[in-house]
């Protein structure tokens, strides 16, 4: 299996608010160049950018963590400890979606004895997804995974989804029972490859799911040609994971200082250049960095205050990764 964490690098839910429906002509013209703080109705209380999931209007702010490889660190004393700061401040910062599954080794128990030794669980919005084949199978899985994050803290699990399409019709089924006995809050499907993005949309146009999670960023940029528009005119709600692919921008970029116009947007770093190209884009939700680096989550968040880039200066801004 593809690593798809990042060594290098790096939304509290809140309150209910009226559902926005966004069309796919109106996500098209919001990009043409209209400003977006009208799209989606973005809020940026406390000056954080916060994105309402189309399900149901509950705000989730915009940058959230991945736990691939960087948690997966039980029975390390150094890492653990390292993990555990991280947590802290990216809680302090105002950050909630935590993104885990139980193929990232110990990921799901250290998140959950971490939030719990922090009092942290009702401030988080967790989401894991279910790794394996067969109906029975999958919900020992998920069963697991809720006590390992230890949910039971917080109420229902926040969201659940099926980890690379992996037996997707079983495990979507059982969630949809499970999401009207309460017991999750929402549901949605996962892929870091673009290769899947044809299975993706289908499992998108079928309705019946809240999130889509998929890899897309200034080095993988196919979910532009199709896949965001589509899960925008279905209402549902977009988790980007590889947001830096890997390491490849930050290898890209290397030693090579920011372009100087980049402060225009209030980017102090390749992070926050990275970042602040995909949460332009009005069907993004969420994109979920990991990292246990305490310096590299505020790095992240960062990228979620303060101005972002219009089409323009995204088609800038990708013409200047090109160049590198």
């Amino acid at each position: 299996m593809p690593k798809q964490g990042n060594p290098f690098c790096s939304g509290l839910s809140g309150p209910q608010v009226p559902r926005t429906r966004i069309t796919r002509r109106e996500t098209l013209r919001l990009l043409a160049g209209a400003p977006l703080a009208m799209c989606m109705s973005a809020s940026r209380a406390a000056g954080f950018l916060r994105r309402p999931i189309p399900a149901s209007g509950e705000l989730l702010a915009a940058v959230g963590l991945g736990t691939w490889q960087v948690f997966d660190v039980a029975g390390q004393a150094e890492e653990l400890a390292q993990a555990r700061a991280a947590l802290s401040r990216f809680v302090e910062l105002g950050g909630a979606v935590v993104d885990s599954s139980p193929m990232y080794g110990s990921s799901e128990p250290v998140l959950g004895d971490l939030a719990a030794g922090l009092g942290v669980h009702k401030r988080l919005f967790l989401a894991t997804k279910v790794w394996t084949s067969g109906r029975e199978a999958g919900i020992r899985q998920m069963e697991q995974s809720i006590a390992r994050l230890r949910v039971a803290l917080k109420g229902p699990l926040d969201l659940m989804q099926v980890h690379n399409l992996l037996d997707a019709k079983t495990h979507l089924a059982t969630l949809r029972d499970w999401k009207t006995a309460g017991r999750v809050r929402y549901i949605g499907v996962t892929h870091y490859h673009e290769g899947a993005y044809a299975e993706l949309e289908r499992v998108v146009r079928a309705g019946g799911i809240d999130f889509v999670q998929l890899n897309y960023s200034l080095a993988e940029r196919a979910a532009d040609r199709r896949l965001l528009g589509v899960a925008a005119d279905a209402r549902i709600a977009v988790i980007v994971n590889r947001p830096f692919a890997g390491a490849a921008l930050f290898r890209r970029a290397a030693d090579r200082p920011l372009p100087g116009w980049a402060a225009e947007i209030g980017c102090a770093s390749w992070a926050q250049f990275f970042l602040k190209w995909i949460l332009a884009h009005p069907a993004v939700t969420c994109a979920i960095p990991g990292t246990r680096n305490v310096k590299h989550v505020d790095d992240n968040l960062a990228a979620a205050t303060g101005a972002l880039p219009d089409a323009a200066t995204r088609r800038k801004m990708a013409a200047h990764i090109d160049s590198l």
